[in-house]
């Protein structure tokens, strides 16, 4: 991965100030920042052209098929339902600096710009990912998360929202989660999947160990057998975590520190999702720009990139947030 990037971004390819990355480049330089995410690989990502594009998205009823009765016609042809969702992209800057002593004195030598680089690549990934899923215009404190909603202040507004009420998560939650999905959507089931918080997905797993440590399979773990162990917790088995058939997906950055909303709540909260994970749209804009500039009353080298990106969901209806999940 870090020689991919030095592809895209290798210091003495910039070295005359820099700009626009070419198409080639920005593409690669997009695919390490997801590489570099937990959800960059799951969710539907889409690289954009322009500042905004609209998604065309297709739909039908939940019944179509009516009785054919013979040689009549009756007129009626039902069609495909279109609609747009727009997805808009903010601009955002990365901003870092090194000085001439920190690239002397350093044991990588010339190479150490590069790693540099690398590095702040891959943190800016996750500054898109965090801003991707916790961004609210609503914030006041924190400028970045308030440059556009993410898919947690989406879902809060137009998904279906469960409450519960300061309880851990569970399988009471998951199973809420499940009830509150419409039925259309249950169709595909094999398709959903949960994503929760570090702390809350620990809190479960903690929640589901007996005496002796091990999952079970009633308890709500999926437990596959590899390599000829003879039983669960032995050498070789492997524990895919899911609740009720549908594969829970841990996500750092979800946020855990929020206020609960419910009668004498206290403590740190958090929340669970229940969709599709291409329901998550990513846009990234092409057009990427990277600069490089020396300064010479500081001694030191500044870098700037710049990027827009925006965040929407495809199908509000095909997804469900329980909110107040408490953190043990």
């Amino acid at each position: 991965m870090g020689e991919l990037l030095e592809k895209v971004i290798r210091t003495t390819e910039i070295r005359e100030g820099g700009g626009l990355l070419e198409a080639e480049q920005a593409n690669r330089f997009i695919d390490y920042m997801w590489d570099a995410t937990v959800l960059g690989a799951q969710v539907r990502t889409i690289r954009l052209r322009g500042d905004e594009q609209e998604i065309t998205r297709m739909g039908v009823g939940e019944r179509l098929m009516r009785v054919a009765t013979e040689a009549v016609d009756d007129g009626m042809n039902p069609g495909v339902a279109f609609s747009k969702v727009s997805l808009t992209t903010k601009k955002l800057r990365l901003d870092w600096e090194l000085s001439t002593e920190t690239l002397e004195d350093n044991i990588e030598g010339a190479a150490f710009e590069d790693h540099v680089a690398r590095l702040m690549t891959a943190q800016a990934g996750q500054d898109l990912e965090d801003v991707a899923i916790n961004g609210d215009t609503r914030l006041t404190r924190d400028p970045l998360l308030k440059v556009f909603n993410g898919w947690r202040r989406l879902a809060r507004d137009g998904g279906h929202v469960v409450d519960a009420d300061g309880g851990g998560l569970s399988r009471d939650v998951f199973n809420s989660a499940l009830k509150a999905m419409p039925r259309k959507y249950m169709q595909r089931r094999n398709g959903l999947k949960f994503f929760t918080g570090a702390n809350l997905m620990q809190d479960y797993l903690y929640s589901l160990t007996s005496g002796t440590d091990q999952f079970t399979q009633a308890q709500g773990a999926a437990i596959v057998q590899n390599g000829g162990a003879t039983a669960p917790g032995d050498a070789g088995w492997t524990i895919n975590v899911a609740s009720f058939g549908v594969p829970i997906q841990e996500v750092p950055l979800l946020s855990e520190t929020q206020d609960g909303d419910y009668a004498d709540a206290e403590g740190d909260h958090g929340e669970m999702w229940l969709t599709f994970p291409q329901n998550l749209l990513w846009g990234v804009k092409r057009e990427i720009q990277v600069f490089r500039e020396f300064k010479p009353k500081k001694d030191s080298i500044e870098y700037t990139m710049y990027c827009r990106v925006g965040t929407e969901i495809e199908n509000k209806d095909a997804f469900v947030v329980v909110k107040n999940v408490k953190v043990a």
